[in-house]
């Protein structure tokens, strides 16, 4: 048996397997699932099957196949998946090596369901990971160290 590339611990044939062969995705987290192991097993009918009919028609499949020789897929990180209704967004965090390189690129992809298939739409890329969320601490809040004093007498001094 071979695990399968999307890194969810589970066997090719149980995870993404059946929906690159063709299969509908249970969710849009699974169809981006299946959309990397697609690229790492150079599989692009699956991803340009995939695609929403307004990102199939700029879809250069030719590009595509090019990069998908020259890159060797390290991993992926799905940092969150959600979904309302006939859409959906995931987070997520793909590591490849290009020329040499080890380089990651962060992603938040949109994606919509039509006719009971998930379909890619549009996704935000950035080459960081995704942004931390911080909380503002006033001056005069309880400081977050438990301490029971202000911030600004504690931590925050």
């Amino acid at each position: 048996m071979t695990a399968c590339p999307c890194g969810s611990g589970r066997e090719l044939d149980s995870c993404c397997g059946p929906i690159v062969a063709g299969a509908a995705a249970p969710s849009a987290e699974a169809l981006m699932r299946s959309r990397y192991t697609a690229f790492a097993q150079r599989n692009l009918d699956h991803i340009e099957r995939t695609h929403a009919p307004e990102v199939r028609d700029v879809f250069n499949r030719a590009e595509a196949e090019r990069i998908a020789a020259d890159v060797e897929w390290l991993g992926l990180d799905v940092y969150g998946a959600t979904e309302n209704g006939d859409s959906g967004t995931v987070d997520f965090l793909v590591r490849f090596r290009r020329d040499g390189q080890d380089v990651q690129q962060y992603e938040q992809a949109n994606f919509r369901r039509e006719e009971g298939r998930w379909l890619y739409v549009d996704g935000k890329v950035s080459a960081n990971h995704p942004p931390r969320k911080v909380t503002k601490i006033g001056r005069n809040d309880p400081c977050p160290c438990g301490s029971g004093k202000k911030h600004k007498k504690c931590c925050g001094a």
